[in-house]
């Protein structure tokens, strides 16, 4: 079941007495939790009927105790155990999740990691709960989820400053739907997101960051990309290269698949790499500016400087100055 069939449900009075989330995406697990604690009951029910229990400070008897007891004054009652995975003896919750009360509802958030599947207590939760289990997001999944964030605010955003974003804060959705929150409120009557906005209110550089070092690498400007390696030099934490070594093997990994499509028409490419159409041309502007050989090159050189990064066969060579290296390889 998915976080808006179980919300759609909570706002419809239809509820299940035990709500298990795992899992390692904790965004989706956070969603219900703070769902849960803020709108299930009203104002007036709040004070006598929500207990919130920790998982490092919280012991089961305490936690089935609170279950246990009937609502005051409302038709039932919430109890929270938040990250249960710091709890010890968890699993001895398996008695309550036997009979549990049909007036409580337990919302158990266990976060990074699933249960044991094996053990009796998780297929009794399978069979008696909603079961809900998240894993990681993929990274090329976090553009589209990004995008539906931001239009299901009543927003849209360009594909450069949409990529800028997701590829600057990486694999942490809590932090890209806060950043986009706070720069929605900073839009005014605009409705919609634009580069000069992530420079302005996220903080990323819209000429001096990994976007701007591809293009000036896929059009074999040296002389822009240097300088662009030159500011990450000054600005460690502007653009990692961790961070710049994946966008770029990315890149040059989907225009190595540009040589193998039938056909080569903006829709064709997009539909098989997988891309917006916005960024066909960037693609068939490095299938040009470099053979398929070349292209080879560079995704083996991406390799031996992300070894290299990390100190294998490298005797502590500075980050800029591998980039320097890699980047006159690359276009020479």
């Amino acid at each position: 079941m998915s976080v808006e069939k179980i919300m759609s449900d909570w706002k419809k009075k239809s509820f299940r007495p035990i709500y298990w989330l795992e899992g390692e995406e904790d965004y989706f697990i956070d969603q219900l939790v703070n769902y849960a604690e803020h709108n299930i009951l009203n104002e007036s029910e709040v004070a006598f009927n929500l207990t919130v229990f920790y998982g490092k400070d919280a012991n089961w008897p305490d936690v089935v105790n609170a279950c246990r007891r009937y609502p005051m004054l409302a038709e039932r009652q919430v109890v929270i155990l938040k990250e249960a995975q710091q709890m010890r003896d968890v699993e001895k919750l398996e008695g309550y999740a036997e009979k549990p009360l049909e007036s409580t509802i337990l919302v158990v958030s266990y976060k990074e990691k699933k249960i044991d599947g094996r053990t009796k207590f998780a297929k009794l939760l399978k069979e008696k709960s909603e079961f809900f289990s998240t894993k990681k997001m993929y990274d090329n999944q976090l553009p589209g989820w990004t995008n539906d964030f931001v239009k299901e605010k009543g927003y849209s955003v360009q594909p450069k400053a949409l990529h800028l974003l997701v590829e600057h804060i990486g694999n942490d959705l809590s932090r890209i739907a806060n950043e986009i929150e706070k720069l929605l409120v900073n839009l005014g009557k605009r409705k919609e997101i634009t580069e000069d906005d992530i420079e302005n209110y996220v903080g990323i550089s819209k000429e001096y960051n990994v976007f701007e070092l591809q293009s000036a690498i896929m059009q074999k400007d040296l002389s822009k990309a240097i300088q662009i390696i030159q500011y990450f030099e000054g600005n460690p934490k502007a653009a990692p290269i961790q961070q710049i070594l994946p966008v770029l093997y990315n890149f040059f990994s989907k225009v190595y698949m540009v040589y193998g499509l039938p056909s080569n028409d903006d829709k064709s490419i997009a539909a098989g790499l997988g891309v917006n159409p916005f960024f066909v041309k960037d693609y068939k502007t490095a299938s040009v500016n470099y053979d398929f050989l070349s292209v080879q090159k560079n995704l083996l050189l991406l390799q031996e400087y992300n070894l290299r990064s990390v100190g294998v066969n490298d005797s502590g060579t500075s980050d800029a100055s591998l980039l320097k290296e890699l980047v006159f390889k690359m276009v020479n």
